[in-house]
């Protein structure tokens, strides 16, 4: 039996994950390089080639050049076979409907989308899909920063 081990989404994984990443920017890059690094099997998919010049050089992963809403795109890029789908394009009309494909025609076990909007979030959250909010998320950062007690200034700089 392989070793388990906890990683970024907090479960239980076999040593080595399966993950697709839809969008090629920074987050999506750097979700990738972190995947990577801890030795996953990451896939990153992006509509503009010129993405991927976001990632390391030594980057291991697959880079692929396609749309993750066209299934057949997805197919090739194996998320049949997949642990985790993450799905962080700057569209959220295009977050959603390539979760929702990975999650109810792909059965990916773990399907997470990136939400700007916190309204619609919500919405995709009560249809069942797990989503994150920038928006709400950086408020909320802001606002333990603003509560927290001023940093001193070192010496000779103020």
């Amino acid at each position: 039996m392989p070793p388990v081990k906890y990683g970024l989404f907090a479960c239980p994984w076999s040593s080595e994950m399966k993950v697709v990443i839809m969008g090629c920017g920074r987050v999506g890059a750097e979700l990738a390089t972190i995947l990577d690094r801890e030795g996953q099997e990451v896939t990153i998919l992006d509509i503009d080639p010129d993405a991927f010049g976001q990632l390391p050089a030594d980057f291991k992963g697959n880079s692929v050049v396609g749309n993750g809403i066209d299934q057949d795109v997805l197919q090739r890029v194996g998320l049949a076979d997949a642990d985790a789908f993450v799905a962080v394009t700057p569209g959220d009309n295009r977050n959603v409907m390539a979760s929702q494909v990975a999650k109810h025609i792909f059965d990916v076990p773990k399907v997470v989308c990136r939400i700007f909007d916190p309204i619609r979030q919500e919405l995709y959250r009560g249809l069942g899909l797990e989503t994150i909010s920038p928006t709400k998320e950086v408020a909320r950062l802001l606002k333990q920063a603003l509560e927290r007690e001023p940093a001193e200034t070192p010496k000779g700089e103020g």
